[in-house]
């Protein structure tokens, strides 16, 4: 089982992504020690989305398609409507998504990030949270949507919003602490 302080993690991300999924993330796990490395589409630095306008670059280390689960204790996947949206349909994207669901380490995704997890076909007869806006989305991908700041099902841990990143952070920690989960089926 890795401690943090020895973890890898990898944030998966592109532009219009919530700035504080990204960020607050990001900096908590690097202050718990752990190496954690941003990967893009392109490779290239990504916008955020700070609420209502656009907000700060954040730089990225590499791209999608030379990212490596197994180099990897865990993946990352901020929300914002913009991101998972275009992240859903981009190959490379969901090739690491889909990765890392089928390794059984843990993955974690906030508020419209469970996007990627429904293309993935991964949340079928799991217990799921969410941004409210993409509840029916998740039950109609076979998921039991729950109102609460994180749910963890098989080493997926999700969460609404940005006022549930502590406990988000928190239960990555945790999870990483835990190793692989089983396999789980993606689409």
């Amino acid at each position: 089982m890795p401690d943090i302080r020895n973890a890898r993690i990898l944030i998966l991300a592109t532009n219009g992504f919530e700035q504080s999924e990204l960020e607050v993330p990001r900096d908590e796990l690097r202050r718990a020690g752990a190496e954690v490395h941003v990967a893009s589409p392109d490779g290239k630095s990504i916008r955020g989305w700070d609420k209502s306008d656009w907000g700060r670059t954040v730089a990225v280390d590499l791209k999608a398609a030379d990212a490596e689960c197994a180099a990897y204790d865990g993946l990352v996947l901020p929300g914002g409507q913009i991101n998972p949206d275009l992240l859903r349909i981009d190959r490379s994207a969901m090739a690491v998504v889909r990765a890392f669901l089928g390794s059984g380490k843990p993955v974690a995704a906030i508020c419209h990030g469970p996007w990627l997890l429904v293309e993935a076909d991964a949340v079928r007869g799991r217990d799921v949270t969410s941004y409210p806006s993409i509840r029916r989305d998740l039950e109609n991908a076979g998921a039991t949507w729950m109102d609460e700041p994180v749910v963890v099902d098989g080493g997926i841990v999700t969460s609404r919003n940005p006022g549930d990143l502590p406990a988000f952070v928190s239960k990555i920690v945790e999870e990483v602490g835990e190793g692989r989960h089983r396999q789980r089926a993606t689409g």
